[in-house]
């Protein structure tokens, strides 16, 4: 096994200080160990990251945890004390990336903002996350990804029109606002490293929850700004596509899309409807659009007789572009995710064997890879404070003792 600090992927020889807890640095953290970073993960020595203690347990053991942690290694440091906030100046002297996710102002208080961390490594980039950034009248106030998806208009757009906003079922805003993280912290390095010479030098990315779902909506400032017009709730329709939805079928559900033309001829010929083609109501996408619930009548009239594997193979013996509605268990039978490695299999000291999610997406030369599970609390701090940062075994033990460590 490579070691921690020479592994393969695209970003062996990154090396990334992670002082977030929960989802939003925790999941971007992930994502850059997947691909090869040396993450080292700073909990507080007793107030473990809450994702710890998430649902659902196997024999007392989170598996949020095992998977939002996999590939890190996890150290315990006290913040918020002298000798604590030394030894994380310590670990970011040769460090490319620090993840923080504290309300603003907190490291400042530390002593540990940018200006202080820079003196250490010039080269730092910083990446800040928090509910509504680092300025701005609510900038120090809390935020959770769910003030984040009713601010940023997504709960707004989401869910049926006859009913109240809808929000995700899965932690969208922080596992948006991770992605973007990942993206601006590469951003920086290329700057630093390469971009019109390289810089050299480190900076600041501030990220929020709610601006990387705002970015999200391509268009909708500029038809607000032109037009004055705000989207509504559509349930599975889509303002520029029809027929798109969720058909029912005699043993469950399954999805299609059909906007562009070719496709929609396809679809009519599946169901036996040519007919389709010649009503002036579904002649083109922006008819069937203002048409789109009495299409979706026809459609799943012709579902409902049959089943899913039925009303698929015939849609896709005509070349129509349809899928069925998997859950988990379907993932795990399904011959595509098979075929991709989509679901990986490691060991694991406290659980035995654990498949998790593979790395995505793929690399032809230096894919990712997982390498194990998350650590448990604390477990690589002598490899980190003893063998890396070079602390005698009477300071470790002393700095254990008084809860530094």
């Amino acid at each position: 096994m490579p070691s921690p600090r020479d592994r393969d992927g695209p970003l062996d020889g990154l090396r990334v200080i992670d002082c977030s807890s929960m989802i939003a640095g925790g999941f971007a953290t992930t994502q850059l160990a997947d691909f090869g970073a040396d993450v080292v993960n700073v909990e507080h020595p007793k107030q473990v990251d809450p994702l710890r203690e998430w649902p659902p347990f196997d024999e007392g053991t989170s598996l949020w945890w095992k998977s939002i942690g996999r590939n890190k290694r996890c150290v315990t440091l006290d913040l918020s004390t002298a000798e604590g906030s030394a030894l994380l100046l310590d670990l970011v002297a040769d460090a490319d990336i620090l993840f923080e996710n504290f309300r603003p102002g907190t490291f400042e208080k530390w002593g540990l903002g940018p200006e202080r961390l820079w003196e250490e490594n010039p080269g730092l980039i910083m990446v800040r996350q928090s509910g509504h950034g680092q300025t701005g009248p609510r900038a120090e106030k809390p935020g959770f990804g769910t003030v984040a998806e009713g601010i940023s208009n997504w709960a707004n757009v989401n869910g049926f029109a006859d009913r109240k906003p809808l929000l995700p079922p899965i932690s969208l805003a922080d596992l948006t606002a991770a992605q973007f993280a990942v993206q601006a912290a590469m951003f920086a390095v290329f700057e630093r490293d390469i971009g019109r010479g390289g810089s050299g030098e480190g900076q600041v990315i501030d990220v929020s929850l709610y601006e990387p779902l705002f970015r999200l909506f391509l268009s909708e400032v500029e038809a607000y700004d032109r037009l004055g017009e705000t989207r509504e709730r559509m349930g599975n329709h889509h303002p520029n596509a029809a027929p798109r939805n969720v058909y029912e079928t005699t043993d469950g559900h399954m999805t299609l899309s059909a906007s562009a033309q070719s496709i929609f001829e396809n679809l009519a010929e599946a169901i036996d409807r040519p007919d389709l083609l010649d009503d002036p109501r579904f002649a083109d996408n922006e008819s069937r659009v203002d048409h789109a619930d009495e299409l979706d009548d026809i459609i799943e009239a012709w579902t409902r007789e049959r089943t899913t594997d039925e009303a698929i193979a015939a849609m896709e013996d005509a070349d129509a572009v349809v899928g069925p509605v998997y859950d988990m268990a379907d993932i795990f039978e399904d011959e595509q995710y098979d075929a991709r490695n989509d679901i990986v299999e490691v060991d694991d000291p406290e659980l035995g064997s654990l498949k998790t999610p593979a790395p995505v997406p793929r690399f032809s030369r230096t894919p990712g890879t997982v390498e194990h599970a998350g650590p448990r609390h604390g477990q690589h701090n002598e490899a980190v404070f003893v063998d890396e940062l070079g602390l005698d075994e009477a300071e470790y033990d002393r700095l254990r003792e008084e809860g530094i460590i």
